[in-house]
């Protein structure tokens, strides 16, 4: 093994371990996981006796081949795949450590979002969307791939999701930014992507990009890029697919979104006032804003704190919120998160870490987790 794959192979399990050692100051863990790894142990996780099949809906991959299309253009450093993100035995020891059984590929990447050139674009998110249909057939029953494109080019985007689907047999897709410059996806010229979302049936896992507008006063410490300008970004998506009507119109589509879906779950009963006191703010969504939570909206568990997730299924609904890790990346992860909540019972529980997704995604339930 060379000295760079040994140094990314401890980076990837120290940023695993920094998420243990995090949670476990909080009280989270109630396993040395890391001491069953290293025994060569997988976690297996049971509620009420039950064995359940834990499903990460969060997880981030990188596909080297990517490297070779982008080679010569003013892209190639781009393409240059994140070690920790490329998807091997490394991965596969870190989600049998914190017992999780499958993983949904959501999140691929937005840089070529900023591609001009269409031709370039289209053989970016090919390659991307077959490197991810390749992990899956070498491990099909830890990995569900979700379909990368280009949202720069809506129609793109819509024969790039249905290629990933159709073609490929990839779950879904991940959109993999909030907007573009400032190009709003509730805007007329995405109609055609959302009508094939809609028309496959599929689900849409939305990350944010990084980009909120807001990048100079989220410098400094605390990560303010991330811990604010991540769920800002969400909210911004969110906002404008509800106020401008696109749920209204694509009535089918479901999105699930990164970071406990932003900071809207906490926020609507404001944001629904606003309608209250500017009326014509309101004038092209159809519903109160709690009902697209309830019905096409979800949004990953990756709120950290026992009431944060029982507000977020007061608000949602239990069936609306799914379990995520953020995979590779250090943070409180482990599924003893949502086992040790005092304020679920077995049945949120077992939805979260992995029911829902089973019904979402139409996965055998009797499939051997």
């Amino acid at each position: 093994m060379g000295k760079r794959k040994m140094q990314n192979r401890r980076e990837f399990v120290k940023s695993i371990a920094v998420a243990a050692a995090g949670a476990g100051v909080a009280g989270r863990f109630t396993y040395d996981v890391f001491a069953q790894a290293a025994a060569g142990g997988r976690r297996q996780i049971s509620i009420g006796g039950k064995r359940i099949r834990v499903i990460d809906a969060h997880a981030h991959l990188s596909i080297r081949n990517v490297a070779d299309v982008v080679k010569g253009t003013p892209f190639e450093r781009n393409g240059n795949a994140a070690a920790n993100q490329v998807i091997g035995p490394d991965r596969i020891k870190a989600m049998d450590a914190l017992g999780i059984d499958m993983a949904v590929l959501t999140q691929q990447g937005a840089w070529w979002y900023g591609v001009p050139d269409r031709d370039l674009a289209r053989s970016i998110v090919r390659t991307m969307n077959e490197g991810t249909a390749a992990v899956m057939k070498q491990y099909p029953d830890r990995f569900i791939g979700m379909a990368a494109f280009p949202m720069q080019f809506p129609d793109l985007a819509a024969e790039a999701l249905e290629d990933g689907v159709k073609r490929l047999g990839l779950k879904g897709g991940g959109i993999s930014a909030g907007f573009i410059a400032d190009k709003e996806f509730s805007a007329p010229e995405y109609d055609l992507f959302w009508a094939k979302a809609q028309e496959l049936g599929v689900l849409l896992f939305m990350h944010p990009g990084g980009d909120t507008g807001a990048e100079a006063h989220l410098r400094g410490k605390g990560n303010l890029g991330n811990t604010v300008g991540n769920p800002l970004e969400t909210t911004i998506f969110l906002s404008h697919l509800i106020y401008e009507g696109t749920l209204d119109k694509f009535p089918g589509v479901k999105i699930c979104c990164a970071h406990a879906g932003g900071y809207l779950p906490s926020y609507m009963g404001r944001t629904d006032g606003a309608c209250v006191r500017q009326l014509d703010a309101c004038s092209s969504k159809k519903r109160p804003v709690d009902e697209y939570f309830k019905t096409q909206i979800m949004a990953d568990s990756m709120i950290f704190r026992d009431d944060g997730l029982r507000h977020m299924i007061a608000e949602m609904g239990v069936g609306q919120i799914v379990y995520g890790t953020d995979m590779p990346f250090p943070w409180p992860i482990n599924p003893d998160t949502i086992l040790n909540n005092r304020l679920l019972n077995n049945a949120e529980k077992e939805a979260i870490l992995g029911g829902n997704l089973v019904k979402l995604l139409k996965l055998s339930p009797a499939a051997t987790a």
